[in-house]
């Protein structure tokens, strides 16, 4: 039986816009030899925009062709807004990890990014390993990072592209993370509509918009 390191990563868990991506890659030594090589490294890296989400793309294809096992879950925007309402977004995303991992073959060694976050689950998990910036010195965290991200982009741009024809632009810009551009097509949608998109994460702080929002639509800030 190959001797595999299962690494595990997500994306999109500080968006206020769309959902968030979980994955891990189960790779064996060779398998993270040759991706290592090949440029996979943690996914920030490469920065942002069109030429970025290609050079992760073509990683990604890479990524399938060599590890015996890649696991992806989409964490829709309810289930995020529920459980962090609740004060419960480390333990859903744990909860979510878990059953990444329950479904992927045995491995020798799991590394998972986050110390705090991923660190309760050893429990179940004995020979896991949580480490904060994981994705920097593990192929297989890399992995998990490029193959999460790739996801979380894909699904933000059918977002922005149900939004163009109206928005133009504004759309797109900020890729749903809580910056200038976003917010911009935030106000933007809250003047017209004087509500929260659907794809809007009512749990996380819209104080920027408040002026913008009326009756139920303006809870919680």
């Amino acid at each position: 039986m190959k001797s595999l390191v299962i690494g595990l990563d997500e994306a999109g868990r500080g968006p206020i816009l769309g959902p968030m991506v979980i994955a891990c890659v189960a790779l064996s030594m060779e398998a993270a030899q040759h991706l290592w090589a090949a440029g996979v490294a943690d996914s920030k890296r490469f920065g942002t925009g069109i030429r970025a989400h290609q050079r992760r793309c073509a990683l990604v294809k890479k990524i399938l062709a060599v590890a015996d096992h890649v696991g992806v879950d989409v964490v829709d925007v309810a289930d995020i807004d529920r459980r962090t309402l609740r004060g419960e977004l480390n333990q859903l995303e744990r909860e979510r990890a878990d059953a990444l991992l329950q479904a992927a073959p045995p491995a020798v060694r799991i590394v998972a990014d986050g110390a705090r976050l991923f660190r309760p689950l050893r429990a179940r998990h004995p020979q896991l390993e949580a480490i904060d910036q994981a994705e920097q010195a593990h192929p297989a965290v890399a992995a998990a990072s490029i193959v999460a991200k790739v996801r979380r982009d894909e699904l933000w741009q059918r977002i922005a592209a149900r939004y163009a024809a109206e928005f133009g632009e504004l759309a797109q810009a900020g890729g749903g993370y809580v910056n200038a551009a976003t917010r911009r097509f935030l106000r933007a949608y809250c003047a017209r509509y004087r509500a929260l998109p659907p794809e809007g994460r009512r749990s996380w702080p819209w104080g920027f918009a408040a002026d913008l929002l009326v009756g139920p639509c303006s809870l919680p800030l």
